[in-house]
């Protein structure tokens, strides 16, 4: 599983995993490797969040007010 792939996509494919395993008929190998699969995207998708929430944090202050930061240099 590449973990360069996007916060969509990551949820988009494990959406379908899920599908796939709540209609029930999926043989037993399947249902494994679509688990495993499914943990991985999970984490993935863990991942980006957390990473999210850092910038949310740098981007706003402890108080909530937005405050300025630099990007590439120059302060916005």
């Amino acid at each position: 599983m590449e973990k360069n792939v996007s916060f969509e996509e990551a949820i988009t494919k494990l959406e379908e995993i899920v599908e796939k395993l709540e209609q029930g008929d999926v043989p037993l190998e399947d249902a494994i490797s679509y688990f495993k699969e499914g943990m991985q995207l999970s984490s993935i998708c863990d991942e980006k969040l957390k990473a999210a929430e850092e910038q949310m944090a740098v981007i706003l202050g402890e108080d909530g007010e937005l405050r300025s930061f630099a990007v590439g240099g120059e302060e916005a």
